[in-house]
């Protein structure tokens, strides 16, 4: 059986997506299989972070409404075996959508994939609830910024009333920021109530793959892959240092 996992944020720029899209890839090379199901209905882009546009023909709507079955609608990374996506709709709501069919279709998942990967507005609006609400798991991605960690906590609120286990990745983290901000991170873990899951340095190859629409995974194993290959060895279960700033 397996995991489902939604991946949020309180706010846009934390770069939830990237690293989503990064710990996906390293569970797939580690030879899971693994969903990414995007839930950002109508600004979905994971399809670009994982440089699979040009491949997506069907969306979790059409899964939902029967035509046809998730095995068909999920299309696998032409690179990186294990890995599969699952799109968001670009011309619907979340309104448009119920949770009962979000969670028969995260059932499905359960049956077929290791891991099923949620991209979660940003935010704690419908849509945000929409992704959050058939998840075993939660994790929240934001920076050492006060207003990120400050609306981390709203969605963090908000999934903590569903009883699920939730971790804190920290993005984006420099050594010169933290100076500059006086913090370190277990201020970020003190200000967001959570256990740490991982920390991801700032890694000026992150935004250059992605504009390329290419995976990290293939092109560097160290920086911010380093950290997205230690988060998913923790999802699995394994013992892993924290990256140390």
């Amino acid at each position: 059986m397996g995991v489902t996992i939604v991946v949020t944020s309180g706010k846009g720029g934390t770069g939830k997506t990237s690293v989503l899209g990064g710990v996906a890839s390293c569970l797939a090379a580690m030879g899971h299989r693994v969903l990414c199901l995007d839930m950002d209905i109508g600004l979905r882009n994971l399809d670009m972070t994982l440089g699979m546009s040009d491949l997506v023909l069907m969306d979790f709507s059409d899964v939902i409404y029967q035509r046809c079955s998730l095995s068909q609608a999920a299309v696998e990374h032409p690179k990186i075996k294990n890995l599969f996506l699952l799109t968001a709709p670009f011309n619907s709501r979340a309104s448009h959508f119920d949770q009962l069919d979000l969670m028969t279709l995260l059932a499905q998942a359960r049956q077929q994939y290791d891991y099923c990967l949620i991209d979660s507005p940003a935010g704690i609006d419908v849509g945000f609830q929409l992704a959050a609400c058939g998840a075993d798991r939660a994790i929240v991605v934001s920076t050492t910024e006060p207003a990120a960690l400050r609306d981390a906590q709203q969605a963090i609120a908000q999934l903590r009333k569903q009883d699920i286990p939730i971790h804190l990745v920290v993005n984006k983290v420099s050594r010169k920021l933290l100076r500059k901000l006086h913090t370190t991170i277990d201020d970020a873990m003190d200000t967001a109530g959570l256990p740490l899951l991982g920390v991801i340095p700032e890694d000026s190859q992150v935004p250059v793959c992605g504009g390329k629409g290419q995976p990290l995974i293939l092109c560097q194993r160290r920086g911010a892959c380093a950290g997205y290959y230690n988060i998913a060895r923790r999802l699995t279960g394994e013992q892993v240092p924290l990256h140390r700033f």
